[in-house]
């Protein structure tokens, strides 16, 4: 074996097609592409969403709803994640600068604390509102609540 004699193994490549190169090659005249039409000719290309002249999914559709531009989100954040967090930390006191430490919020997120899971710290609480459920909870505990 040496280099003039190197070829690759049987059936490992293929000759590509060579479309429009005449009658003899099986692959002229229309080239592959059919008889007449759009897509027969040069420099087609389909707009997203056509469906050949008839109407549209998307207008066939009607519309519906809307976004209220008054809504404030509020990331959630419940009792059995700031039991969590306090004893994790051993701080008596959770705000937001807490919460975005330990990445339950972003720098621009409102957060809501919820009344899922049971609290039995008494610890104190900053966040922008409450469920009814968990500020009894955290009161009860003998926490308090604080809205930023």
């Amino acid at each position: 074996m040496n280099l003039s004699n190197l070829k690759p193994a049987e059936g490992s490549t293929k000759n590509r097609k060579r479309i429009g190169r005449g009658t003899g090659s099986g692959r002229g005249g229309t080239s592959t592409r059919g008889h007449k039409g759009a897509k027969s000719r040069s420099g087609y290309s389909s707009k997203a969403g056509f469906e050949g002249g008839q109407m549209p999914l998307v207008r066939r559709v009607p519309k519906f709803g809307f976004k209220n531009i008054n809504r404030v989100e509020f990331t959630a954040v419940n009792l059995d994640v700031l039991q969590n967090l306090a004893s994790k930390s051993g701080s008596t006191v959770i705000d937001f600068a807490a919460f975005r430490n330990n990445g339950l919020a972003s720098k621009n997120d409102n957060i809501k604390v919820l009344g899922r899971g049971e609290i039995t710290t008494a610890i104190e609480v900053h966040a922008h509102a409450f469920s009814q459920s968990a500020v009894e909870a955290i009161e009860k505990a003998g926490g308090k609540v604080v809205t930023l």
